[in-house]
Formats: structure tokens, C-alpha cells, sequence
């Protein structure tokens, strides 16, 4: 047991889970029921050698998961909306999940969510927004914030993280700092970072599409219960996902012409 410590800052960014906070070279965070996955999956990437996460510390005595600070700073700055910043991206995330390939692939235990439809090939961080990514610099170190991580497939978890890297969005909804890009230049380098092989490029426009349909269903189920993804959805994130659709639908030409 982690004896729990006076001074806390809380640590804000995220819209899924509150009450997260910094102590000294810790971060406490409520445990949920994917916490027992998470902890595992944290273990086998160390073990792995895989250095972008957290390490898992224990528990307090309030009942909070911790786990070590990672220096560094999460939102997109100027760096982080950088070119330089998304192949690291891209480079990070590739290692995250030739690490998972050899952590069970089961569904027990984990959060959920929308999800491609083949056989699971790793396990994805699924929410990695700029808020979950640690950079220094321009260079992206660490992953946090995995609670919903889930088997899936690497093109998913790419599709996930280029929603909100690309961005994949409608230029109303992007953050001011990439609102006047032109989006297919980098996802096309984010691919090439990554190493994504041509049968996956071919079908990411058509795995983008499937997950805004999805997640938009999944979100609106959840919104229903209360909380914080109540909030999420009430702030909006239900019109900025139709959104997003549309302006898939209006610009896939350009954007496939940078993939194949």
C-alpha cells in the first residue's frame, strides 16, 4: 500500500476522468473497472522495455491507482501541432503496439467502445488526444491516461489518433493552431512514420468513416448515464462528430490521393 501524501495538484486536460492529481513524482487517479487491465498492461510494457508509460506504483489509501509522473507537457502547443512532433507521434505509437502484440488479446476486463471488425491484433490506446500524449520539445515520450485501452486493430488505434492529430474534423471544431491545414499531407506522414502497410492505407478512409458512426452511437449510450461523458455530450461532441462525417464525405478524393 502507497502511503497517500498532503499536497495535491490536480492535473487537468482530460474529459473522461476526474479527480486526477500530481504528488510529488506520483499521479493518483480514481481506479474503474478496466484499472486491473491497465496495471497488467502497464507491467508487460515495461517488461517490454517499451518506455513511453507510466510504471505502476500500487494503490493509496484512498483507493486511487498509483503510478509515476512523466515530465513533460500534454495539449497541443506549437511544437506538438508540429510536423517534427506528429512522426514522432506516429514513430511512439508503432512501438506501443509491436509492445501490446504480446499482451493478451481478450475483451474481459477492459472499458470498451467502438471498435473496427477484424480479429484484434494489439491493444490500442484508443484515446490519445493531445491531453494523453507527453512531449518534450517537439518529441513525443509517453502515452497516459489508458482507460480505454481495448484490443483492436493497429489501423483503428491509427484512425483514432488521427482524428484528433490531422486533424480528421471539421476546420470549425479543429484547435485555432491547426485550423488552417490541409490535413492529408499529414496524415500521409503519419503513416509513413508509422509503416503502415498499402492494404491499411487503402481502407483508413473507410475505417474513419465506420468509427465516427460508431463512436457516435457508443458516446450517446454513455452520455445517457450521467457524468462525464454526459458533459461531453452536452458541450457538443455529438454535432462535432456529425461534423467530422460530413467533411470526410465532401474532401475523401484529396485525402485518398495522399494515401495510394
Amino acid at each position: 500500500m502507497v502511503t497517500a501524501l498532503v499536497h495535491e495538484i490536480p492535473l487537468r486536460g482530460g474529459d473522461v476522468t476526474d479527480g486526477v492529481v500530481r504528488i510529488g513524482d506520483t499521479v493518483r487517479r480514481p481506479a474503474c473497472p478496466s484499472t486491473p487491465n491497465v496495471h497488467a498492461l502497464l507491467g508487460h510494457l515495461h517488461r517490454a522495455g517499451f518506455d513511453g508509460a507510466p510504471r505502476v506504483l500500487g494503490f493509496d489509501s484512498r483507493g486511487r491507482e498509483v503510478v509515476t509522473y512523466v515530465e513533460g507537457v500534454a495539449g497541443l502547443t506549437d511544437d506538438a501541432a508540429s510536423d517534427e512532433a506528429l512522426k514522432g507521434l506516429a514513430v511512439l505509437l508503432r512501438e506501443f503496439h509491436d509492445a501490446t502484440a504480446s499482451f493478451p488479446l481478450t475483451f474481459d476486463g477492459w472499458e470498451g467502445g467502438s471498435n473496427d471488425d477484424g480479429p484484434p491484433e494489439v491493444i490500442g490506446h484508443c484515446d490519445l488526444t493531445p491531453d494523453n500524449v507527453i512531449l518534450r520539445g517537439a518529441t513525443p515520450v509517453a502515452f497516459v491516461d489508458f482507460d480505454l485501452a481495448r484490443p483492436t486493430t493497429r489501423l483503428f488505434d491509427v484512425v483514432t489518433t488521427l482524428r484528433h492529430w490531422a486533424p480528421i474534423a471539421d476546420p470549425v471544431d479543429r484547435p485555432a493552431v491547426l485550423r488552417d491545414i490541409d490535413p492529408g499531407p499529414r496524415i500521409r506522414l503519419f503513416c509513413d512514420a508509422y509503416g503502415l502497410l498499402p492494404r491499411e492505407r487503402r481502407r483508413l478512409i473507410e475505417l474513419s468513416r465506420l468509427r465516427f458512426h460508431r463512436s457516435y452511437a457508443v458516446m450517446r449510450e454513455r452520455a445517457a448515464r450521467g457524468g462525464a461523458w454526459a458533459t461531453m455530450w452536452s458541450s457538443g461532441a455529438g454535432q462535432r462528430i456529425r461534423r467530422a462525417a460530413a467533411w470526410l464525405d465532401v474532401h475523401e478524393d484529396e485525402l485518398r490521393a495522399h494515401l495510394v
